[in-house]
């Protein structure tokens, strides 16, 4: 399966503080967070379609989202996805006494997920808390 290496931005976005005003389980809140916004030449080198869904892995964990035509750039090797509990499982818990994580350049392995499923935020919490019960 075709893999690529790149960047990992996060930050907040107008669709994000719309969304986030409603609950973190409805569709809209999945459809304006649950994405990672990509180069249409990184799109190709996966053979990815807007749409489709790819898993983000880092060395803080992986989740899964839904690929789409970034709204910035062009900027190849740069991926972003919005502040949210999609974006918190790939980037450090770690604030360096700051109280806000590092959202900024984390490196990360995107690779299609096809057939998989977005989680809402609350079965995403609920599978990463899951998973630390079972550790």
């Amino acid at each position: 399966m075709t893999a690529i290496e790149v960047n990992l931005i996060s930050g907040r976005t107008f669709m994000q503080g719309v969304a986030i005003e409603g609950h973190k389980h409805d569709e809209e809140y999945v459809k304006a967070c649950g994405i990672c916004e990509m180069d249409v030449a990184d799109l190709k080198k996966l053979k990815v379609l807007p749409g489709q869904t790819v898993r983000v892995k880092s060395a803080y964990g992986e989740v899964v989202v839904r690929a789409v035509k970034t709204t910035q750039g062009p900027h190849p090797g740069l991926v972003f996805i919005p502040m949210g509990p999609w974006a918190n499982q790939v980037t450090s818990p770690n604030t360096y006494s700051t109280g806000m994580p590092h959202f900024k350049g984390v490196k990360v392995t995107i690779e299609p997920a096809p057939n998989e499923k977005v989680l809402n935020g609350i079965e995403l919490l609920q599978k990463t808390t899951l998973l630390k019960e079972k550790a």
